[in-house]
């Protein structure tokens, strides 16, 4: 049962009967919190036998309301055929290709049953078009903002479930200051609209934890030593960590955890920066440029709980030069018989530095998440083959330079 919503900097609850954004007081992120003790009496991880294989599988502690659902979750957990004791966890399989697809479902359900009318978002491709899918689903209207350059599928996607797209000439921290002044018109305030931008609500946290439950059960409920996860917003690390708090509560799950790696590319990666720099905060970054456009997210909104994570699980930060990255998309494929999307395949640039500097033996548990299918990609792809890159070679890997401090962004 959900009990209230509580800021992660001050602890401020706030009642989860009606739609909230952040912290009024400091603009932290807020947590949907559940009452564990009884939902520990009533249900146990047993019970989860035969049921549905989606991410509603776990409704005991997600938030009562009637899903949106379009089959998403419980995507497979591949053992890798390269690595012993490797598992490639593929959220390229949810609907929309991508597990942008749990955060949404979980998102566009509780609009629907706040009775919201218009959702504004904006993204970098990947949720704006699970958000044009579930809110089509739900009857509800999607207006998305995304930069130009995104792949042609996203711009497509959303065009064919039938939301309203912004092109933005720049980043996707400009399509949130494109959000940011819809918020201030007075259409805004009487028609029923609400910002859905990553951990600017609380329920895509919701959605995403599911997948840390999903490692959990497909690993007969022992956690791994080191989970690898692509990040630009990084909810899916925050929603994870936030599951294994839960499921210890729970008694699923000992107190031990796996140690959380963020990759990022090192043409964007403030995290990566902001760890090796030992800072509680990442810096804006600027100029960002790669061609994983998930990862193309100049200051996640969530960077202080992303670096706290790192720093509770002694895990690390690590970056991928875009070669690195194409060759790592290719090489999965013709092993694996996994077309992950780039982002996706920085998981195995990360793990193979990790194996290198043994950070992770051979004896090692460890998922890599691949966070998309490449097939949203292959316009990306194509260009970049088109322009003579070779796979074959990748590059060497390059620490993120230093950059100037200029300007805060929103939540995005």
């Amino acid at each position: 049962m959900l009990t209230h919503l509580e800021c992660t900097r001050c602890g401020e609850h706030y009642p989860a009967d009606r739609p909230q954004s952040v912290c009024a007081k400091d603009g932290g992120i807020l947590y949907a919190r559940y009452d564990l003790a009884t939902i520990k009496r009533a249900f146990s991880s047993a019970r989860l036998a035969g049921r549905a294989p989606t991410m509603w599988r776990y409704d005991a502690i997600l938030p009562a309301a009637d899903p949106v659902s379009l089959g998403e979750g419980f995507t497979p957990m591949l053992p890798s055929r390269e690595y012993p004791n490797v598992f490639i966890k593929d959220e390229g399989l949810n609907p929309t290709g991508s597990f942008k697809a749990r955060g949404l479902s979980a998102c566009v359900t509780m609009a629907r049953h706040f009775g919201l009318k218009k959702l504004a978002i904006p993204s970098a491709g990947n949720a704006a078009g699970a958000l044009a899918a579930y809110t089509a689903a739900a009857g509800l209207e999607a207006h998305i903002f995304m930069p130009k350059d995104v792949p042609m599928a996203n711009r497509i996607e959303c065009d064919y479930y039938g939301a309203h797209v912004t092109l933005v000439d720049g980043l996707i921290s400009d399509c949130a200051r494109r959000v940011a002044e819809l918020k201030d018109s007075e259409s805004w305030k009487n028609d029923g609209w609400f910002d859905v931008s990553t951990t600017k609500e609380p329920y895509r946290v919701e959605g995403k934890k599911t997948m840390g439950y999903e490692v959990a059960e497909q690993l007969g409920w022992r956690m791994p030593q080191g989970i690898i996860y692509p990040t630009g917003g990084g909810v899916g690390l925050l929603g994870m960590w936030k599951a294994f708090e839960e499921m210890e509560a729970l008694g699923w799950i000992g107190p031990e955890r796996p140690k959380m790696i963020t990759v990022q590319s090192s043409g964007c990666a403030p995290i990566v920066k902001a760890w090796d720099e030992r800072r509680s905060t990442a810096e804006m970054w600027h100029n960002a440029a790669t061609l994983a456009s998930g990862l193309r997210v100049p200051k996640p909104y969530g960077d202080y709980l992303i670096l706290n994570i790192l720093m509770k699980s002694k895990g690390t930060a690590i970056a991928a030069t875009d070669a690195e990255i194409l060759e790592a998309t290719r090489h999965w494929s013709k092993v694996e018989g996994i077309f992950a999307a780039p982002e996706g395949a920085a998981s195995l640039v990360a793990y193979r530095k990790l194996r290198a500097s043994s950070f992770f033996k051979p004896e090692d548990t460890v998922v890599l998440f691949n966070t998309g299918s490449g097939l949203k990609y292959l316009d990306v792809l194509d260009a970049h083959a088109a322009a003579g890159a070779s796979p074959a070679q990748p590059a060497k890997s390059a620490k993120p330079a230093a950059r100037q401090i200029g300007g805060i962004i929103g939540p995005y």
